[in-house]
């Protein structure tokens, strides 16, 4: 058996020594695309915007408060370490269908090919519509996450009064500075992907070391792993530690990158599935270190809890180390903030552009404009950013609004997920292995990625506070029947004709 050195997940392996692989231009027109977007990216480079993505900085922290009120400290930890080991499971699924068909459309072409002829445009259809709705999700579910804390941060520095006008402004420029940045400054993004990697493994070092060693005193082992909250309004223990279940797994999503920016990757049919696995458990691991910190250094409870900052994490780091140093830290998360926004808007950016090269977006053509200086998709990045404003803007009216875009993010890249690797169990041993492969372990692994999906799926679209009112309604599921209801119709009136089918319309409106 030949395996594949690295990651614990690497190391499932292919049972046969895997098939020598054409060059990424060759498979790539084999895959029925031509080369046209510029293959820098190192496998390290490509490995780094998928942990950038998921960003323990950013979804831990963004929804910590989130978990406090759902489950508290055990279903912090816990819900942490079991959520990270069913991603794993369904990353390393994913990553087999990556090496197979390392193209920047990613999960709407697997499904494609993966599907049976007669239906095979559907599934791709309706996977490539729930990509692009996790995606513009998770970037703003990000950039918004980070609006909230450098709003917590002005509030401390310079008393600057945080209101959702407020929120929604920062949340505004941010995404134009990600926007800019992925228009003129496509060779500092390259490197600022690279960076980001350090500046999270760094960052959660330096944070956890502070509150490891500067607080007077620490909350008790059995605080940390045991003590169970519940503050939604639902009787049901079991309901509420399964809705905790949120805060890992929203973090957990947008490592389909990885599979997003292979045309861009050199050795792409297995420096994209490494991207993956390695990904996900390089942040398994951080994550826990960086929950672990957080909670054995909560000086007061309810003081965190009811913080006026309103980022509960903020008040933990100044109880724990002070003013100075507290606020300190708080940069350092925020920086990590912005690098995974920047790095969601890039990968975003490319499904968009993949996507309306097969012609499936209202007005196509202009969405898959390559910028013939930087050779990337200008136009795509923007309509990145203006979607994940638009999903964002209900904040201003529902203040529980937040909690919804992490559902509609984890919702739509799960659904995403899950299709092609049904199908690749459906496909059994006609399945054309990559040089990647999982061997004998394909099946197992599969059949819990699907379990799991369709679980979290129901979950993350049911209320998550009680009493149900306008006020804490989860909109997640209007928003993922909306966009399901708007491509079922464009695919009965129209795309069935000519999605995937030869010549490609680039001009669909």
């Amino acid at each position: 058996m030949t395996e594949l050195n690295g990651s614990p997940g690497e190391r499932i392996a292919a049972e046969h020594a895997p098939p020598p692989h054409d060059s990424d231009e060759e498979r790539l027109r084999q895959l029925g695309y031509t080369q046209v977007l510029a293959r820098r990216m190192t496998a390290f480079s490509n490995f780094a915007v998928s942990f950038t993505i998921i960003s323990v900085l950013s979804g831990c922290l963004t929804l910590y408060g989130f978990g406090m009120n759902t489950g508290g400290p055990a279903m912090l930890i816990w819900g942490w370490v079991g959520v990270g080991l069913m991603t794993l499971i369904v990353g390393l699924a994913m990553a087999e269908v990556c090496s197979a068909y390392p193209t920047s459309a990613g999960l709407y072409f697997w499904a494609h090919r993966l599907a049976p002829p007669r239906t095979a445009a559907a599934w791709a259809w309706f996977t490539g519509w729930f990509n692009v709705l996790g995606q513009i999700a998770v970037t703003a579910g990000v950039d918004f996450g980070a609006a909230s804390f450098l709003g917590a941060y002005l509030n401390l520095q310079f008393g600057f009064t945080v209101t959702a006008p407020r929120t929604i402004g920062l949340f505004a420029v941010i995404l134009l500075l990600h926007g800019l940045l992925n228009t003129f400054g496509v060779r500092i993004v390259a490197i600022l992907n690279d960076v980001s990697v350090w500046w999270h493994v760094l960052g959660v070092a330096v944070i956890v070391g502070a509150l490891t060693l500067a607080p007077a005193k620490h909350q008790s082992a059995s605080f940390v792993f045991t003590h169970f909250v519940n503050n939604t309004g639902w009787h049901s223990s079991l309901y509420v530690g399964l809705l905790s279940l949120l805060v890992a797994q929203y973090t957990f999503t947008g490592y389909d990158a990885s599979a997003h920016m292979t045309e861009e990757t050199k050795d792409a049919s297995v420096a994209g599935p490494r991207g993956i696995v390695r990904s996900i458990w390089l942040s398994w691991i951080a994550g826990l270190v960086l929950l672990l910190g957080f909670t054995f250094a909560i000086q007061s409870w309810d003081g965190t809890l009811n913080t006026r900052t309103g980022v509960p994490p903020a008040q933990i780091l100044l109880d724990a180390v002070g003013a100075t140093g507290g606020k300190l830290l708080l940069l350092v998360a925020i920086g990590a903030m912005l690098f995974c926004g920047m790095s969601s808007v890039t990968a975003n950016s490319r499904m968009i552009y993949a996507f309306s090269r097969d012609g499936a977006l209202p007005y196509s053509r202009v969405w898959q404009r390559i910028n013939p200086r930087t050779r990337t998709p200008t136009n795509a990045v923007w309509l990145a950013a203006l979607g994940a404003l638009v999903l964002g803007l209900p904040y201003l009216i529902n203040s529980t609004a937040y909690g919804a875009v992490t559902s509609i993010a984890t919702i739509g890249q799960y659904i995403a997920y899950v299709i092609p690797i049904y199908l690749r169990l459906r496909q059994g041993d006609r399945f054309d292995r990559g040089p990647w492969h999982l061997g004998r372990w394909s099946r197992p692994i599969g059949v819990v990625s699907v379990a799991w999906v369709t679980l979290i799926t129901l979950l993350f679209m049911l209320p998550q506070s009680s009493p149900v009112t306008a006020e804490t309604f989860n909109y997640a599921v209007i928003a993922v029947l909306a966009v399901l209801g708007f491509a079922a119709t464009w695919w009965l009136l129209s795309a069935r004709g000519w999605f995937l089918k030869d010549p490609r319309p680039t001009d669909a409106i």
